[in-house]
């Protein structure tokens, strides 16, 4: 396979010409990305999917979280072969879960390190999901079979609290009271050292396989 046959192709959607032009010249600088589009707006960041099908499109937070959530989720009626990477200047917990909800491959900070934002793209044009560390668990909690220590009940709650449901939905999902949501929450805090609600379904998504490397010194 030629270098040309092995570029992965990525296009970038941002509302500041700066930035998309300061990344089509980080990129240019790779042998195996190509960087084959750019667009300031999500309409058109959508035509630039439909008409050039770029194996990763990375797109700006700054267009409002919710209407990026929206793009994200109708990306795939698109170009399923499309994979998203959302980047802004602040990224919370909240805001991260949202966008993996809707189908976003990966999330980086705009403040991340050129080694990082290449890791995020390099990880998602090969397949994978990245999630830049935001949440980092216990050192003494393995990534894999975190949840081994919960009871059946308690690993019912932490999938629904994953899957983006509320108190009272995941309450009313399991035929239980919303305080009684609070209480199990709770305990799975305390048997897990995750922080909060958001940082519990990061956890579970980086066990399915959402890759978060530790933040360099």
């Amino acid at each position: 396979m030629s270098l040309t046959e092995a570029r992965k192709t990525v296009a970038i959607c941002d509302m500041q010409p700066i930035t998309i032009r300061g990344l089509r010249a980080l990129l240019a600088e790779q042998p195996d990305f190509e960087c084959i589009g750019e667009a300031s707006s999500l309409m058109t960041g959508m035509d630039l999917v439909r008409n050039r099908a770029p194996g990763v499109l990375i797109v700006d937070k700054g267009f409002g979280l919710q209407p990026v959530v929206d793009w994200v989720t109708n990306l795939r009626g698109a170009n399923r072969e499309t994979r998203a990477i959302v980047w802004g200047y602040s990224m919370s917990e909240a805001e991260a879960l949202r966008a993996v909800q809707a189908g976003a491959h990966g999330i980086v900070r705009k403040t991340a390190s050129l080694n990082n934002l290449l890791a995020c793209v390099r990880g998602v044009a090969s397949g994978e999901s990245w999630i830049e560390d935001m949440l980092r668990p216990p050192e003494d909690r393995s990534q894999s079979g975190w949840r081994s220590g919960l009871t059946q009940r308690e690993r019912q709650v932490a999938e629904l609290v994953e899957e983006g449901l509320k108190n009272k939905e995941i309450a009313r999902t399991l035929g239980i009271c919303p305080g009684t949501v609070k209480i199990h929450l709770k305990h799975i805090f305390e048997k897990t050292g995750v922080r909060g609600r958001y940082g519990l379904a990061l956890s579970g998504l980086k066990e399915k396989g959402y890759y978060s490397p530790m933040m360099p010194a």
